[in-house]
């Protein structure tokens, strides 16, 4: 079953046979995390992609003056690490925390670089899934270069209303550049 949600994630954007998916599928570990639960913690090694089943994760940047950033959020169908630290093989600099409960699909480094090397399709996969995160984050990069807080609590309202539902007020409001008596009163 679990492994169903990954073929018919992959398979939104490239085709596979059975036997290319369970070429694929070998690839990954699965693991599966309780609410407050780290899969990265600042200063260690990221070991891992993640693909997320089910649940919520907050990625999260804290300053030199302790004030945490929300970096993003990642819910089912997403992927997310520290990912400047994952493919420089070094130390992370950010945090990757769950919300909620939730479960995983693990890629070690050298597990995606041997699915690119041996099955060239999965490597335009993961250009095309690379390509729509980046343009998620110069969207983002804009909103805050471009709009006020109002502007861009719509628009995240309006491109991901289950965060809303999902997400606590605080976190929202980090994520959002606010604080959270200016979030209450944009939502109000």
């Amino acid at each position: 079953m679990l492994k169903e949600k990954l073929k018919k994630h992959i398979e939104k954007v490239i085709q596979l046979t059975n036997d290319e998916y369970s070429f694929v599928s070998s690839h990954f570990s699965f693991e599966n995390y309780k609410k407050n639960d780290f899969l990265i913690q600042k200063g260690e090694n990221v070991k891992h992609f993640y693909y997320v089943v089910s649940g919520l994760l907050k990625l999260v940047y804290d300053d030199i003056d302790g004030k945490q950033h929300i970096v993003s959020f990642a819910m089912e169908d997403w992927w997310e690490s520290d990912f400047l630290a994952y493919f420089t093989k070094t130390k992370a600099t950010m945090s990757l925390q769950c919300i909620e409960d939730t479960h995983v699909f693990c890629l070690t480094l050298e597990n995606y670089e041997k699915l690119i090397s041996d099955l060239p399709k999965m490597e335009s996969f993961f250009l095309k899934k690379s390509i729509s995160g980046h343009i998620a984050s110069q969207n983002r990069i804009l909103s805050f270069l471009t709009s006020n807080a109002k502007e861009r609590y719509e628009q995240l309202l309006k491109q991901y209303p289950l965060l809303f539902q999902r997400v606590p007020k605080t976190l929202l409001a980090s994520y959002l550049g606010v604080s959270r008596e200016t979030l209450s009163r944009l939502s109000s």
